[in-house]
């Protein structure tokens, strides 16, 4: 279907043209909605990130050490605990202590983030008010 202007009066032609017209204006818009937007998406909230910073870690007496392998397996020093309730039970005797012993977490590096997430959530749970992550330094180049 096509429409004739002009003096043809031939109604059997059919116009075999695109007209672009409609799309050139469609593309305008959408070029003119990305130049609006994109400003708008690249600006963030102007924070400051934490610097990477080594601090040698004192090793105390009192200091809880809790371990978690790749497999999420607890332990407490170097003894294996069942489950999460007999860490709760031990850590809830150790944060009536005064002064309170901190609680270091040393992470596998395969472990996955939900092991390492229910040690915190149940130091959080026995009232434990430091916890640490121990970890190795970065080598130096």
């Amino acid at each position: 279907m096509g429409m004739s202007i002009g003096g043809d009066d031939d109604d059997d032609s059919i116009m075999s043209d695109i007209n672009t017209t409609p799309l050139v204006d469609i593309m305008l818009v959408l070029l003119i909605i990305f130049l609006i937007t994109i400003p708008a998406i690249v600006h963030t909230v102007a924070v400051e990130l934490p610097k990477e910073t080594n601090v040698v870690t004192v090793t105390k007496p009192e200091n809880i050490l809790i371990s978690v392998d790749k497999d999420g397996d607890v332990y407490w020093g170097s003894e294996k605990l069942a489950d999460m309730d007999a860490l709760f039970d031990r850590l809830k005797v150790e944060a009536v202590k005064n002064p309170q012993p901190e609680v270091h977490i040393r992470g596998d590096l395969l472990a996955r983030y939900e092991s390492i997430g229910r040690v915190v959530y149940t130091c959080q749970r026995a009232s434990i008010l430091k916890v640490g992550f121990i970890t190795e330094p970065p080598p130096r180049t």
